[in-house]
Protein backbone atom coordinates (compact mmCIF):
# COMPACT_ATOMS: atom_id res chain seq x y z
CA UNK A 1 0.00 0.00 0.00
CA UNK A 2 1.82 3.32 -1.11
CA UNK A 3 1.48 6.14 0.71
CA UNK A 4 -0.22 9.81 -0.13
CA UNK A 5 -2.12 8.29 -2.38
CA UNK A 6 -5.16 9.64 -0.80
CA UNK A 7 -5.49 13.22 0.24
CA UNK A 8 -8.16 15.55 1.56
CA UNK A 9 -11.32 15.80 -0.41
CA UNK A 10 -11.74 19.23 -2.19
CA UNK A 11 -12.76 22.35 -0.30
CA UNK A 12 -16.40 21.92 1.04
CA UNK A 13 -18.95 24.06 2.17
CA UNK A 14 -21.81 23.03 4.88
CA UNK A 15 -25.20 22.27 3.57
CA UNK A 16 -26.19 23.37 6.84
CA UNK A 17 -25.09 25.03 10.38
CA UNK A 18 -25.94 26.27 13.37
CA UNK A 19 -26.53 26.92 17.59
CA UNK A 20 -27.85 23.79 18.78
CA UNK A 21 -28.74 23.97 22.65
CA UNK A 22 -27.28 21.51 25.29
CA UNK A 23 -28.61 22.15 28.24
CA UNK A 24 -27.18 23.79 31.38
CA UNK A 25 -26.41 26.94 29.54
CA UNK A 26 -24.42 25.57 26.25
CA UNK A 27 -24.84 25.99 22.54
CA UNK A 28 -23.20 24.04 20.49
CA UNK A 29 -22.36 25.22 17.46
CA UNK A 30 -22.09 22.05 13.81
CA UNK A 31 -22.23 21.96 10.42
CA UNK A 32 -23.52 19.67 8.31
CA UNK A 33 -21.43 18.40 5.09
CA UNK A 34 -21.75 15.79 2.15
CA UNK A 35 -24.75 14.45 0.52
CA UNK A 36 -28.18 14.58 3.12
CA UNK A 37 -29.22 10.67 3.11
CA UNK A 38 -25.98 9.42 2.81
CA UNK A 39 -23.46 7.17 5.01
CA UNK A 40 -24.03 8.72 8.33
CA UNK A 41 -20.84 10.18 10.43
CA UNK A 42 -19.57 12.44 12.85
CA UNK A 43 -16.30 13.99 13.62
CA UNK A 44 -14.83 14.90 16.88
CA UNK A 45 -12.01 17.14 17.54
CA UNK A 46 -8.96 17.13 19.56
CA UNK A 47 -8.10 18.85 23.00
CA UNK A 48 -10.04 19.02 24.91
CA UNK A 49 -10.66 22.28 24.31
CA UNK A 50 -9.79 22.41 20.37
CA UNK A 51 -12.17 23.08 18.05
CA UNK A 52 -13.18 22.15 14.36
CA UNK A 53 -11.35 23.51 11.01
CA UNK A 54 -12.54 23.72 7.29
CA UNK A 55 -9.73 20.62 7.02
CA UNK A 56 -11.74 18.41 8.78
CA UNK A 57 -15.03 18.64 6.66
CA UNK A 58 -12.19 17.28 3.92
CA UNK A 59 -11.88 13.76 5.84
CA UNK A 60 -14.06 11.90 3.63
CA UNK A 61 -15.88 11.53 -0.12
CA UNK A 62 -18.86 14.15 0.13
CA UNK A 63 -21.02 12.19 -2.10
CA UNK A 64 -20.68 8.83 0.23
CA UNK A 65 -21.04 10.49 3.35
CA UNK A 66 -23.61 13.03 5.56
CA UNK A 67 -21.01 14.07 8.16
CA UNK A 68 -21.94 16.22 11.19
CA UNK A 69 -19.01 18.01 12.69
CA UNK A 70 -19.13 20.40 16.04
CA UNK A 71 -17.51 22.04 18.46
CA UNK A 72 -17.81 20.64 22.07
CA UNK A 73 -18.37 22.51 25.06
CA UNK A 74 -16.50 25.89 25.65
CA UNK A 75 -15.09 25.32 21.94
CA UNK A 76 -14.74 27.16 18.67
CA UNK A 77 -18.02 29.16 18.14
CA UNK A 78 -19.76 27.11 20.77
CA UNK A 79 -20.90 29.14 23.72
CA UNK A 80 -19.89 30.31 26.87
CA UNK A 81 -16.35 30.52 25.43
CA UNK A 82 -13.89 28.47 27.15
CA UNK A 83 -16.69 27.61 29.37
CA UNK A 84 -15.10 24.58 32.01
CA UNK A 85 -18.61 24.22 34.57
CA UNK A 86 -20.81 22.00 32.90
CA UNK A 87 -18.30 20.14 31.11
CA UNK A 88 -17.10 16.72 31.27
CA UNK A 89 -16.38 13.64 29.22
CA UNK A 90 -20.14 11.97 29.83
CA UNK A 91 -21.54 15.74 29.00
CA UNK A 92 -20.02 15.62 25.45
CA UNK A 93 -21.42 11.42 24.85
CA UNK A 94 -24.48 12.58 26.20
CA UNK A 95 -24.34 15.92 23.36
CA UNK A 96 -23.52 13.08 20.69
CA UNK A 97 -26.44 11.67 20.92
CA UNK A 98 -29.03 14.53 20.95
CA UNK A 99 -27.08 15.68 17.68
CA UNK A 100 -27.46 12.17 16.52
CA UNK A 101 -31.05 12.78 17.16
CA UNK A 102 -31.13 15.73 15.86
CA UNK A 103 -29.87 14.63 12.44
CA UNK A 104 -32.37 11.64 12.50
CA UNK A 105 -29.94 9.08 12.25
CA UNK A 106 -30.02 5.78 13.37
CA UNK A 107 -26.29 4.60 14.25
CA UNK A 108 -23.20 6.87 12.27
CA UNK A 109 -19.43 6.56 12.06
CA UNK A 110 -17.62 7.99 14.85
CA UNK A 111 -13.73 9.55 13.75
CA UNK A 112 -11.38 10.97 16.41
CA UNK A 113 -8.31 11.76 16.80
CA UNK A 114 -6.07 12.42 19.96
CA UNK A 115 -8.65 13.64 22.56
CA UNK A 116 -11.44 13.23 19.96
CA UNK A 117 -10.12 9.21 19.82
CA UNK A 118 -10.84 8.98 23.66
CA UNK A 119 -14.36 10.59 23.32
CA UNK A 120 -14.89 8.18 20.37
CA UNK A 121 -14.36 5.24 22.54
CA UNK A 122 -16.19 6.41 25.64
CA UNK A 123 -19.60 6.82 23.25
CA UNK A 124 -19.20 3.73 21.65
CA UNK A 125 -18.38 1.55 24.47
CA UNK A 126 -21.48 3.36 26.32
CA UNK A 127 -23.76 3.67 22.59
CA UNK A 128 -22.36 0.64 20.72
CA UNK A 129 -25.49 0.06 18.81
CA UNK A 130 -25.20 3.64 17.48
CA UNK A 131 -21.49 2.94 16.32
CA UNK A 132 -21.53 1.43 12.84
CA UNK A 133 -17.67 2.07 12.60
CA UNK A 134 -15.05 3.86 14.45
CA UNK A 135 -12.19 5.96 12.90
CA UNK A 136 -9.64 6.42 15.33
CA UNK A 137 -5.82 8.40 15.11
CA UNK A 138 -3.54 8.95 17.62
CA UNK A 139 -5.00 6.93 20.73
CA UNK A 140 -5.09 8.02 23.75
CA UNK A 141 -6.65 6.26 26.56
CA UNK A 142 -6.51 8.87 29.38
CA UNK A 143 -4.22 6.47 31.70
CA UNK A 144 -1.69 7.24 34.53
CA UNK A 145 1.19 6.15 32.62
CA UNK A 146 0.21 8.74 29.50
CA UNK A 147 -0.94 11.74 31.42
CA UNK A 148 2.72 11.35 33.26
CA UNK A 149 4.06 11.18 29.86
CA UNK A 150 3.05 14.61 28.47
CA UNK A 151 3.32 16.49 32.04
CA UNK A 152 5.97 15.04 34.05
CA UNK A 153 8.24 12.73 32.15
CA UNK A 154 8.78 11.08 28.22
CA UNK A 155 7.77 14.36 26.56
CA UNK A 156 9.77 16.36 28.23
CA UNK A 157 12.96 13.80 27.30
CA UNK A 158 12.33 14.62 23.44
CA UNK A 159 11.64 18.11 23.58
CA UNK A 160 13.92 19.32 26.21
CA UNK A 161 14.14 22.82 24.70
CA UNK A 162 10.70 22.82 24.69
CA UNK A 163 10.13 21.55 28.17
CA UNK A 164 12.12 24.45 29.81
CA UNK A 165 9.86 26.34 27.70
CA UNK A 166 6.92 25.19 29.07
CA UNK A 167 7.88 24.56 32.80
CA UNK A 168 9.75 27.78 33.29
CA UNK A 169 6.39 29.77 33.80
CA UNK A 170 6.03 27.74 36.63
CA UNK A 171 8.26 28.67 40.12
CA UNK A 172 10.09 25.61 40.91
CA UNK A 173 8.22 24.85 43.91
CA UNK A 174 4.94 24.12 42.05
CA UNK A 175 6.54 21.68 39.51
CA UNK A 176 5.76 18.39 41.10
CA UNK A 177 2.37 18.91 39.59
CA UNK A 178 2.48 21.33 36.22
CA UNK A 179 -1.22 20.28 35.90
CA UNK A 180 -2.64 22.10 38.75
CA UNK A 181 -0.17 24.83 38.24
CA UNK A 182 -1.31 25.65 35.30
CA UNK A 183 -5.13 24.99 36.16
CA UNK A 184 -4.65 27.87 39.07
CA UNK A 185 -3.22 30.58 36.50
CA UNK A 186 -5.81 29.55 33.48
CA UNK A 187 -8.66 30.31 35.79
CA UNK A 188 -6.74 33.14 37.81
CA UNK A 189 -9.01 36.72 37.98
CA UNK A 190 -6.20 38.30 36.15
CA UNK A 191 -6.48 38.45 32.23
CA UNK A 192 -2.68 38.79 31.82
CA UNK A 193 -1.91 35.73 34.04
CA UNK A 194 -4.52 33.79 31.87
CA UNK A 195 -3.47 34.70 28.64
CA UNK A 196 0.14 33.94 29.56
CA UNK A 197 -0.54 30.49 30.94
CA UNK A 198 -2.71 29.46 28.02
CA UNK A 199 0.01 30.22 25.68
CA UNK A 200 2.74 28.33 27.13
CA UNK A 201 -0.04 25.34 27.62
CA UNK A 202 -0.81 25.53 24.21
CA UNK A 203 2.58 25.83 22.50
CA UNK A 204 4.04 22.81 24.55
CA UNK A 205 0.88 20.47 22.96
CA UNK A 206 1.71 22.21 19.59
CA UNK A 207 5.46 21.41 19.93
CA UNK A 208 4.86 17.65 20.48
CA UNK A 209 1.92 17.49 17.71
CA UNK A 210 4.36 17.22 14.51
CA UNK A 211 6.89 15.05 13.55
CA UNK A 212 8.86 18.63 11.86
CA UNK A 213 8.58 22.10 13.51
CA UNK A 214 5.33 23.69 12.17
CA UNK A 215 5.37 27.31 12.32
CA UNK A 216 1.59 28.22 11.11
CA UNK A 217 0.29 25.76 14.10
CA UNK A 218 2.41 26.98 16.62
CA UNK A 219 1.60 30.67 15.58
CA UNK A 220 -2.19 29.85 15.53
CA UNK A 221 -1.65 29.87 19.62
CA UNK A 222 -0.90 33.24 19.76
CA UNK A 223 -4.48 33.86 18.96
CA UNK A 224 -6.26 33.49 22.73
CA UNK A 225 -9.67 32.19 20.89
CA UNK A 226 -7.87 29.05 20.07
CA UNK A 227 -5.57 29.08 23.16
CA UNK A 228 -7.67 29.96 25.77
CA UNK A 229 -10.36 27.64 25.76
CA UNK A 230 -7.71 24.88 24.52
CA UNK A 231 -5.08 25.22 27.67
CA UNK A 232 -8.85 26.30 30.02
CA UNK A 233 -10.81 22.66 29.22
CA UNK A 234 -7.57 20.63 28.72
CA UNK A 235 -6.15 21.57 31.67
CA UNK A 236 -9.28 21.07 33.53
CA UNK A 237 -9.92 17.26 32.35
CA UNK A 238 -6.70 16.64 32.72
CA UNK A 239 -6.84 17.88 36.38
CA UNK A 240 -9.98 15.51 36.87
CA UNK A 241 -8.38 12.37 34.90
CA UNK A 242 -10.71 12.99 31.90
CA UNK A 243 -13.42 11.90 34.24
CA UNK A 244 -12.64 8.23 33.74
CA UNK A 245 -11.85 5.36 36.11
CA UNK A 246 -7.92 4.49 35.32
CA UNK A 247 -7.56 2.45 31.98
CA UNK A 248 -11.18 2.41 31.99
CA UNK A 249 -11.49 2.53 28.29
CA UNK A 250 -9.09 -0.52 27.51
CA UNK A 251 -11.30 -2.77 30.44
CA UNK A 252 -14.53 -2.23 28.75
CA UNK A 253 -12.51 -2.42 25.13
CA UNK A 254 -15.07 -6.12 24.88
CA UNK A 255 -18.34 -3.43 24.18
CA UNK A 256 -16.39 -2.58 20.89
CA UNK A 257 -16.71 -6.03 19.74
CA UNK A 258 -18.24 -5.77 16.28
CA UNK A 259 -17.98 -2.56 15.47
CA UNK A 260 -15.53 -2.54 12.47
CA UNK A 261 -12.78 -0.36 13.49
CA UNK A 262 -9.44 1.36 11.76
CA UNK A 263 -6.44 2.87 13.90
CA UNK A 264 -4.15 5.03 12.08
CA UNK A 265 -1.18 6.09 14.33
CA UNK A 266 1.84 7.71 13.90
CA UNK A 267 5.17 5.67 14.59
CA UNK A 268 6.75 8.86 15.92
CA UNK A 269 3.76 10.39 18.03
CA UNK A 270 5.22 12.15 20.85
CA UNK A 271 2.01 13.06 21.78
CA UNK A 272 0.04 10.08 21.82
CA UNK A 273 2.96 7.16 21.71
CA UNK A 274 2.21 3.58 19.84
CA UNK A 275 2.10 2.04 23.00
CA UNK A 276 -1.70 3.01 23.61
CA UNK A 277 -2.79 1.67 20.41
CA UNK A 278 -1.08 -1.27 21.05
CA UNK A 279 -2.20 -1.58 23.98
CA UNK A 280 -5.82 -1.13 22.33
CA UNK A 281 -5.15 -3.74 20.25
CA UNK A 282 -4.52 -6.38 22.46
CA UNK A 283 -7.75 -5.95 24.48
CA UNK A 284 -9.74 -5.52 21.13
CA UNK A 285 -7.63 -7.49 18.43
CA UNK A 286 -10.08 -7.03 16.04
CA UNK A 287 -9.56 -3.45 15.40
CA UNK A 288 -7.04 -2.87 12.27
CA UNK A 289 -4.01 -1.22 13.68
CA UNK A 290 -2.20 1.03 10.88
CA UNK A 291 0.81 2.15 11.61
CA UNK A 292 2.23 5.44 10.07
CA UNK A 293 5.77 4.96 9.79
CA UNK A 294 7.09 8.30 8.60
CA UNK A 295 4.70 10.56 10.90
CA UNK A 296 3.83 12.22 14.52
CA UNK A 297 0.69 13.29 15.62
CA UNK A 298 -1.20 15.53 13.98
CA UNK A 299 -4.25 14.67 11.41
CA UNK A 300 -2.07 17.21 9.04
CA UNK A 301 0.65 15.45 8.16
CA UNK A 302 0.78 13.00 4.46
CA UNK A 303 0.76 9.61 5.99
CA UNK A 304 -2.01 10.34 8.43
CA UNK A 305 -4.15 12.12 5.96
CA UNK A 306 -3.52 9.30 3.50
CA UNK A 307 -4.57 6.85 6.71
CA UNK A 308 -7.99 8.58 7.49
CA UNK A 309 -8.97 9.50 3.92
CA UNK A 310 -8.35 5.55 2.96
CA UNK A 311 -10.07 4.15 5.89
CA UNK A 312 -13.29 6.09 5.37
CA UNK A 313 -13.31 5.35 1.89
CA UNK A 314 -13.17 1.80 2.47
CA UNK A 315 -15.90 1.96 5.04
CA UNK A 316 -17.91 3.42 2.59
CA UNK A 317 -17.14 0.49 0.01
CA UNK A 318 -15.20 2.94 -2.03
CA UNK A 319 -12.57 0.77 -3.93
CA UNK A 320 -9.06 1.88 -4.03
Amino acid sequence: MTHYERTLYPEIEPYESGMFDVGEGHSLYYERVGTPGAKPAVFLHGGPGGGMSPAHRRQWDPELYDVLLFDQRGCGKSLPFAEIEHNDTWRIVEDMERLREMCGHDAWQVLGGSWGATLALAYAQKYPERTTELVLRGVFLARQKEKDWLYSYGASEIMAEQWDEFTGLIPEDERDNLVAAYHARLTSEDEETRLAAAKQWSLWEGNVATLLPNEELLGSFADPAKAVPFARICARFFLADFFLEEAQLLTNADRLKGIPSIIVQGRHDICTPPTSAWALKKAWPEVDLRIVHDAGHSAGEPGIIDGLVRATDELAGKAD
